[in-house]
Formats: structure tokens, sequence, C-alpha cells
């Protein structure tokens, strides 16, 4: 189940192995990316497709949704213990299920126990030694956090674990900052030979005053859904509820996306710099009157001048 190049042929000659796409998917956390991929891969699912979805944050909340509110143990966790017990994990452990769709969560170290980007690495290691590239999955979608810089969690970007990723974000200048880390991260590593693309942009929390769609467009990826700021939804997944299950009035909207995602090409994106993403917004809502003022070391002092201190630089005779 290895990744392929983004420049691959659209259509290859029929083989016995399933080819599996695999997609990782980032935004800031809290933007809704539990929800969307809880959702998608629902209706992924009930599409027929074989659909694997992997929590790859610390706090090991991206198949709650999934499981109706309970949590599922984590593959860091049981790890772990088995280990301790002398025992090994197996996939039943770690991987459940619900209505066709497989998921399981990689986990993390206690807070302030350990690095939560090193747990990442561990645990994609833990799942090659349960022979992740020779499962038979026609989508893997991959739960990343957006707003760190840690090397762990940009793994599939470096990497190239995945074919494409997708952003999750809203009309808000955070979330925006954080997609526009991730295209920037998705940029640098094709500057280094990698070939991961960013898909496109979900809109979570679409309120319609379009500064998330100003963006995709400014760094050049398409929108591939817009979640309406609905009450209905909120409440929904406000009680663990899958809103997107075939028959419901957001199910069309899930079914969309879900095509998007299996079509939509990796795109080489254009990061905006921060005064750009900044100038997609009012004035009245970033500051942007604001002017840097220089301190000076009498300012730091409380106005007071201070005496000239000697140096400790050390003069030898004869220098």
């Amino acid at each position: 189940m290895n990744a392929q190049t983004p420049n691959a042929p659209a259509s290859e000659p029929a083989q016995s192995k399933r080819e599996t796409q695999i997609v990782a998917i980032y935004g800031k956390g809290g933007i809704g990316k539990s929800f969307t991929l809880a959702n998608l891969s629902y209706s992924m699912a009930q599409a027929g497709k074989r659909v694997l979805l992997i929590g790859c944050d610390p706090k090991s909340d991206t198949t709650s949704l999934l499981f109706g509110g309970r949590s599922c143990p984590t593959i860091i966790e049981t790890s772990s213990r088995k280990k301790a017990a002398g025992e090994t994990v197996q996939i039943g452990d770690v991987c459940f299920k619900r209505d066709g769709v497989f998921a399981m969560e990689l986990g993390g170290p206690e807070v302030g126990r350990g690095c939560g980007g090193r747990g990442i690495i561990h645990g994609f290691e833990l799942l090659e030694k349960l022979g992740f590239h020779d499962w038979g999955f026609d989508y893997v979608l991959l739960d990343f956090l957006g707003d760190v810089v840690c090397g762990g969690f940009g793994l599939p970007i470096a990497r190239d674990m995945c074919q494409k990723v997708i952003v999750v974000g809203s009309n808000d200048l955070q979330s925006l900052y954080v997609a526009n880390n991730v295209c920037s991260a998705v940029e640098y590593f094709n500057k280094l030979g990698g070939h991961v693309g960013v898909a496109g942009l979900v809109i979570n929390k679409d309120d319609g005053t379009g500064e998330a769609q100003a963006f995709a467009d400014a760094v050049g990826i398409p929108v591939l859904a817009a979640i309406p700021a609905d009450d209905d939804i909120r409440r929904k997944s406000a009680n663990y509820e899958i809103v997107g299950k075939p028959g419901s009035v957001w199910s069309p909207l899930f079914e969309a996306l879900g095509l998007q995602v299996a079509e939509a090409p990796p795109l080489r994106p254009h990061p905006l710099t921060h005064d750009k993403l900044l100038d997609l917004f009012k004035g009245d809502a970033v500051g942007r009157d604001v002017v840097l003022q220089p301190a000076s070391l009498a300012d730091m002092c409380g106005g007071v001048a201070l005496a000239e201190k000697p140096s400790l630089e050390v003069i030898y005779e004869g220098a």
C-alpha cells in the first residue's frame, strides 16, 4: 500500500493488488477535521469503498465522533502495555470498525511527558510492523494537527507517505494561517524533490464571508466543499452523531466531497507572505493600522539611564 507520485498516469493496466490512495488532512486544532473526516469516511464506506481512518493527533479524538463519543485504545498505549506484559500487538487490539469504516488512533505521550512528533514517528513504525503496506484499502485518511511545526507532524509530506494533502479551514485568520503553513511545507519539500501536492481546501463552519475562498484562489488550490455554519450540524456533531448518513439532508454534501477527495489532483500551491494573508481580511479585523515602534534600552529599564558596564573581554598584551 505505497503512495504513488502525483504525476502518475491517470489510467494504468489492471493489477491484482488494490491501489491505495493515501490522503493526509491537516488543519488548525478545533477547526473540525475530526467532524469532517468521520462524516467523509462514513460516506465513502457507504458508497462501497474500503476506507481506513487513522488519527494522528496526540489528543486521540479523531475517531470519537465515528464511535459515538467512545474512545478506542491507541496504538502507542496498547504497544507499551503489551510490551510490558511480554505480548505482541494484534490488529484487533488497535483497529475497530463501524458500518464499513476501519479506524484507529496512533495516540501520543501524556501531557508534559514526551514529544508528540516523536510519538507520530513511533506510531508509524508500529503500523509498519503490523503490515501497513500490505493492507488492501481504497483510501487511507490521515488526520494530522496542522498548527505545529514539529517534523513528526510533517512526516507524510516530508517522506512522500501520501499522494496528496487536504487542508481544513474556515473564514478566520488563524485557521488560514495554519493552512498557509501547510502549503509552505508542501512547497518546501517539493523543492527538495518531493511529490506530495495539495488537492484542495475544505471550508468548515462557512459563514459566507469569503476569506477562505479568497485564500484558496490566492494560493492556487480549489475549494473541495463548503460545510455551512448550521445549527443542525453543530448540535448533532456535539452529540457525536454522523450527519452524512445516506438519505440525510447533509448526505449529498459529503458524497460530493468524497468524489472530490478521490478525483482532485495534487497541486503545487503558492503560499502567501504574512502580509498577503492579512490582506484577505478587513483592516478593522486584523489591526493593520498598528505601527511597530522599536523599543530602546532606556524603555526596558523604565526610563532610567544605565552606566556603561565594562567589557568582560580579556585583553592580552601585545595583541
